[in-house]
């Protein structure tokens, strides 16, 4: 019995491990710890962008979240800001350098589309951010590329970014 209770506290502390290492933000850390996993779980880019004053809309699975949303698995406010919309697109740009396996894809006027990768296997999340005209937000989309669940991470991401602009004073 002793043996049993050993093993699966192994396996149980070996989960848990696996779990911290692909949510943990670590500025030092390669884009995949795991040789050979960054493609394989990298998946393709959806069609992403604004339409008619819209953000792309989650798709039925939990792992997105967005400000355009309007059911309560996959919504999130909108991230306000005060000031006028280029100090605060030139807050976010800084704010996006600086959060771990982030990088920017693309830049227009009113929107940045952005990609970020899980430190042990290289899950890519899209992230998105546009700026309406005059409105004083910006509406912002995370979402996986690939699985079911992201175990929370597209929300928590989004809302460090949001503080992270509120320690800015944005």
């Amino acid at each position: 019995m002793t043996s049993l209770v050993s093993i699966t506290l192994v396996v149980v502390l070996g989960w848990g491990l696996f779990l911290g290492n692909v949510l943990a933000f670590d500025t030092n850390s390669p884009v995949a710890a795991l040789p050979g996993t960054a493609k394989l779980f990298a998946g393709s880019p959806p069609t992403l962008g604004i339409q008619d004053s819209h953000l792309a809309p989650c798709p039925q699975t939990p792992n997105c979240v967005s400000s355009q949303a309007t059911d309560s698995t996959h919504t999130i406010a909108p991230l306000a800001y005060q000031g006028s919309s280029h100090e605060a697109y030139q807050a976010l740009i800084r704010v996006l350098g600086v959060v771990p396996r982030t990088k920017i894809i693309e830049q227009q006027e009113n929107y940045i589309r952005a990609e970020s990768q899980s430190r042990l296997l290289g899950f890519v999340d899209d992230l998105e951010f546009y700026f309406p005209a005059d409105s004083g937000v910006i509406q912002v989309r995370s979402s996986a590329r690939l699985g079911e669940s992201d175990l929370g991470v597209n929300r928590r991401r989004l809302e460090q970014i949001r503080l992270a602009l509120q320690d800015l004073g944005v």
